[in-house]
């Protein structure tokens, strides 16, 4: 059986961390600013959400080529 490519979409839009939880970005954060606040467009930024197990375990299988 040959080995798993990752997917480098994915590779992208995702970080593991240590403990195996996978993070990405929220959405709504690249343009159209002015109409949200301060506080909305500051907590947007970075890799700040953190996934369910169910969404998490799709994502650890499109990176399954990956070293993490």
């Amino acid at each position: 059986m040959p080995k798993l490519k990752t997917h480098k979409g994915a590779r992208k839009r995702f970080k593991i961390t240590a403990n195996g939880k996978v993070k990405a970005k929220r959405a709504g954060g690249r343009h159209l600013q002015t109409g949200k606040s301060r506080n909305n467009t500051r907590k947007n930024q970075g890799m700040a959400q953190i996934l369910t197990t169910v969404e998490a375990k799709k994502i650890k299988t499109l990176l399954a080529g990956a070293r993490h």
